[in-house]
């Protein structure tokens, strides 16, 4: 499970050091190596995720448990 909080920890760093960790957590590699490549669009995507980081979280959660069923549901 995915943390809001943990998320945010990350973006933190980004605006001070490395950009993009935050998508990476949340298993948005492409993005997550465009943010590290650009600065985080030039800082302009990492102000833009901090609202975005929330429903980020959500997804990636969804995504998980889901994954979780077809396993569970495979295995039986």
């Amino acid at each position: 499970m995915k943390s809001t909080g943990v998320a945010y920890l990350l973006l933190a760093l980004g605006l001070l050091l490395v950009c993009g960790l935050h998508r990476f957590y949340v298993g948005k590699w492409k993005t997550g190596l465009l943010w590290l490549l650009t600065g985080g669009l030039l800082g302009i995507g990492q102000i833009i995720d901090i609202f975005l980081v929330p429903g980020m979280v959500r997804q990636a959660n969804a995504d998980n448990r889901l994954s979780h069923q077809g396993y569970d549901q495979l295995n039986g």
